[in-house]
């Protein structure tokens, strides 16, 4: 008899021990799930944030392409305004070419062989109405331009398209990327007239009539 009830305190021992195992590997297992799926949310959260941080463009009148392996333009396709894309302020990575087709105005970045562009901003308006975002020393706020958006791996060319009738004929715009060349990572603008902060930040003024535009001031 007395060997029975330890039988059976023994059992219960052991039942009342797997339960509370069961019940603490159960507590981890909620825990673990928790944090997984808060890790999941804030992932998803940090994503969209980037998104509409980097997707800056909302206006009608605009609309951006890229490309790979877009390296080169026929001689007779040559652009109404061409300048250099500088990058690190002395190398020329590449171009920025203005066109008119149609009722369109499109501003192009094309970049050489050994470069790709990762992410382009583009202020653009009407010039002497502070249409481009600067600061009070006169640097431009990148973060504030109107359109801009990271591109994918490898792209060469970015085509901005923007509705000619949303300018007068003197427009200005400045046109920055963050490209890749043989040192690595740099940023770089459309070569113009310096905006006078202390960065070498640029802008180009240009007329849609006479396909001209003004090198310095």
């Amino acid at each position: 008899m007395k060997h029975r009830k330890i039988m059976a305190n023994e059992l219960i021992t052991c039942s009342l021990d797997f339960t509370t195992q069961t019940t603490i590997i159960m507590k981890k297992l909620n825990l673990f799930l928790t944090a997984l799926l808060t890790i999941l949310l804030i992932n998803c959260t940090t994503e969209e944030s980037l998104n509409e941080n980097l997707e800056t463009n909302k206006d009608p009148n605009f609309r951006v392409e890229e490309f790979s392996n877009q390296f080169n333009r026929l001689d007779s396709e040559e652009p109404c305004i061409y300048l250099w894309l500088l990058a690190g302020q002395h190398d020329q990575a590449g171009s920025v070419s203005v066109d008119i087709e149609g009722e369109d105005l499109v501003i192009t970045y094309t970049t050489q062989e050994d470069w790709v562009i990762n992410a382009t901003h583009m202020s653009i308006g009407n010039c002497g109405e502070q249409e481009i975002p600067t600061t009070g020393s006169g640097n431009p706020k990148i973060g504030k331009f109107e359109h801009g958006t990271s591109h994918s791996i490898g792209v060469n060319e970015v085509v901005y398209y923007i509705n000619r009738e949303s300018l007068n004929d003197l427009y200005c715009f400045a046109a920055h990327a963050v490209v890749t060349g043989p040192d690595g990572e740099e940023t770089a603008w459309a070569e113009g007239i310096e905006f006078g902060g202390n960065s070498w930040a640029m802008y180009v003024e240009a007329t849609q009539s006479e396909c001209y535009y003004i090198d310095e001031k």
